[in-house]
């Protein structure tokens, strides 16, 4: 360990949060083929998807029949505000719970979110419940998707090294659900519908604690972006609400590109326990291949898909919050691959419980 890593921020707790509406995934494809099967002549030929995602029930801030009328941005703007403030209020109160703090002792706080807008910001929105002081420096970020995790909570460790003893709580929540589009239908709308969920997350740092803290140790996040390949994953803004980009290719594409790219933002770095988005079976699949993993290596990637489904960036947090119940120790390195199109990598150190 070089002698600054010492001063890196430590992880002093982290929390999820799921929406009340619990989504089974043979009913959701029940209700999809009544709703899309006579809109979209290839339905029957995708809905093997919803079988094979690898998932068993979703969350959804609104419930399954909200989903039968079409909507337009004013309602599925105040969805996700209102179910975004639930889940990122949850998501922050156990989290600060968990470390002892208070919110008025929170000096940062980094908002993650690409599912929908709002300003002021969820952070605004939930400070008097919340209760955070007036002077809480706020740093919303947008657009980073599915890599959102990894890139805020390295942004929330930048944060923390740049103030050092300040609280930085940082909070990632999406609505994936409040996106389905009645009126919009491709292939990549019915692979969305089949994947995604919603949910959050939330992690408290803090620098300039002792060099002996015993509490894992966050890295200095990296990023690389292949260039021509915008069409990847995303969103188009159109009418009535944003339109999914979600490429077949992606699971090829990171068994073909992530591991040079991985070789090169980290060369020689060690790793005990990979923690990744898991975007989809396939693509898990794709990730023990191109990291060289035993099959089934990523189980607590599997376990977070089959119970809460894809819900963009607070899923690799999910799994990071797994894997450290299980005791996971030495050098973890969270991965995910977003918008861009993008890898985003943060290196992670456990102390042994010895």
């Amino acid at each position: 360990m070089a002698p600054q890593d010492d001063d890196r921020p430590r992880l002093l707790s982290i929390a999820t949060a799921i929406p009340p509406h619990l989504l089974r995934q043979d009913d959701i494809l029940t209700e999809s083929r009544a709703l899309l099967q006579s809109r979209f002549s290839q339905f029957d030929r995708l809905a093997p998807a919803f079988l094979n995602a690898g998932i068993d029930t979703r969350h959804s801030v609104v419930p399954l029949d909200w989903f039968r009328q079409p909507h337009g941005w004013v309602d599925r703007t105040q969805a996700y505000a209102d179910g975004a403030v639930r889940l990122f209020c949850d998501a922050a109160a156990k989290a600060l719970d968990q470390a002892g703090l208070r919110a008025d002792q929170v000096d940062v706080i980094v908002t993650v979110s690409s599912t929908g807008i709002v300003t002021p910001t969820l952070e605004a929105l939930s400070a008097k419940q919340m209760g955070f002081r007036p002077d809480t420096m706020r740093v919303p970020v947008f657009g980073l998707g599915c890599a959102g995790g990894v890139s805020g909570l390295a942004i929330a460790a930048d944060l923390a090294m740049a103030r050092p003893a300040a609280v930085v709580l940082m909070v990632a929540v999406e609505t994936c659900t409040v996106l389905f589009r009645l009126d919009r239908l491709a292939k990549a709308d019915i692979i969305a519908t089949a994947l995604f969920g919603d949910g959050a997350a939330a992690v408290v740092l803090r620098a300039g604690v002792r060099a002996d803290d015993p509490r894992p140790r966050i890295g200095q996040g990296r990023q690389h972006m292949w260039p021509d390949t915008l069409s990847i994953m995303g969103w188009t803004v159109e009418e009535t609400g944003l339109g999914v980009i979600f490429d077949r290719s992606i699971p090829a594409f990171a068994e073909a590109e992530l591991r040079t790219a991985l070789d090169s933002l980290i060369p020689d770095h060690p790793v005990d326990r990979h923690v990744c988005h898991p975007g989809g079976a396939k693509v898990i699949t794709a990730l023990e291949s191109t990291l060289s993993l035993a099959d089934g290596a990523l189980d607590a990637e599997r376990q977070v898909l089959a119970r809460n489904g894809n819900m963009s960036a607070p899923t690799v947090l999910f799994v990071l919050d797994q894997v450290l119940k299980d005791g996971a120790t030495g050098s973890l390195l969270a991965l995910a691959l977003g918008p861009g199109f993008t890898l985003s990598v943060l290196p992670i150190t456990v102390a042994s419980h010895d």
